[in-house]
């Protein structure tokens, strides 16, 4: 502390940030110590890296610890999805077109799958990682922040407390998962030794050192949403590493047609689909159903209608962590968790571990 307090001297007058990747029980250790040696200049601001804590106790007490030394609004938890174009693009999509807004919602829509898949292995983070698991690391962060995205209501503005209060409304009416649900509505799985790309690569316990361990790799989750627009459409969350593929997207399924003019059709008649990709090509794919061309008959199939923002903005997105950075400096916090979104969204998934136990 005393060596960093003589790299920032005479610095005072520039924006200081300190950012925390670390494990997340030092954050009000250090916290404190920032304010011990003063290094807290005027608008000074904290990066918390996630999980923030391992459920909502230990959350409480790091916000808690974090927040004697800086305020809240010089507090930014940082979630990488959230710096991702295509999910900003999600508030465009649905409040910036009518076509889309109608339809967003139950009677509609029959269900929404949000995937986040990876072919890498936990590797050289195993013993991090096994107090940690799946379930932890990203469905209380990233895939429920996706879920608040994909479900809010629109907000009255850009502000960023006006975006943030839309999402801790969603995040409020998550049906808990508890006793026998936890059985019915959750899978949680671990990989063992296989290929990827033809190349064999070690299971977890192996990479663990062979020692025995029940830490999930692996989850999906049925969430429901308890509100007038998502009531009975279910929510299908799924993440795991050493998967076939890595691709992060969400899927808009919507619901069959009423009824089929095309008889000889009935099985190529397929429901349409949203799907937004967030990685590794970033997108949105409508999928309509269409006559194939040709005369005789009247066959049907689903075709796609794509927009890639590579081609068709021409530019190259900067990375995630790049845009939140930047809006850390700018001082901006829209796309960053507020407190109650974090504890909201642990309580949620404290249930889960519970039944699990």
């Amino acid at each position: 502390w005393d060596r960093l307090k003589k790299v920032l001297a005479g610095g005072e007058d520039k924006q200081r940030v300190f950012y925390l990747a670390l494990a997340p029980s030092l954050y009000g250790a250090v916290s404190a110590n920032i304010a011990v040696a003063g290094l807290k200049s005027p608008g000074a601001r904290i990066v918390l890296e996630k999980p923030i804590g391992s459920d909502l106790e230990s959350a409480r007490a790091i916000n808690d610890a974090v927040g004697a030394v800086f305020e809240e609004e010089a507090i930014f938890r940082i979630d990488h999805y959230l710096g991702k174009e295509t999910v900003q693009n999600l508030l465009a999509l649905r409040f910036g077109n009518s076509l889309f807004e109608p339809l967003w919602r139950r009677g509609s829509v029959d269900h929404v799958q949000i995937t986040v898949a990876e072919e890498l292995g936990v590797g050289g983070r195993v013993e991090f990682y096994d107090r940690i698991g799946a379930l932890r690391d990203m469905v209380q962060n990233h895939l429920l922040q996706l879920v608040c995205l994909t479900a809010i209501e629109a907000p009255s503005s850009l502000d960023q407390e006006a975006v943030r209060d839309e999402k801790i409304k969603v995040l409020r009416a998550l049906h808990p998962i508890e006793g026998d649900g936890v059985r019915t509505r959750t899978v949680r799985g671990q990989y063992a030794a296989g290929a990827i790309h033809g190349t064999p690569v070690p299971g977890y316990l192996e990479e663990l050192g062979g020692k025995s361990s029940r830490t999930e790799t692996f989850v999906a989750i049925k969430a429901e949403i308890e509100n007038w627009r998502w009531s009975n459409v279910p929510f299908y969350l799924r993440t795991g590493k050493r998967l076939k593929t890595k691709h992060s997207e969400i899927v808009i399924q919507f619901q069959d047609v009423p009824h089929s003019i095309f008889p000889e059709q009935e099985y190529n008649v397929k429901p349409n689909r949203l799907t937004i990709k967030l990685q590794p090509d970033e997108g949105v794919k409508l999928f309509v159903m269409a006559k194939e061309p040709g005369p005789g008959g009247f066959d049907l199939r689903p075709v796609s209608l794509d927009l890639s923002f590579e081609e068709t903005f021409g530019i190259r997105y900067p990375d995630a962590y790049e845009r939140l950075l930047m809006e850390v400096l700018r001082g901006n916090p829209a796309l960053f968790m507020r407190r109650d979104e974090v504890e909201a969204a642990w309580e949620w998934v404290d249930t889960i571990i519970a039944g699990w136990e």
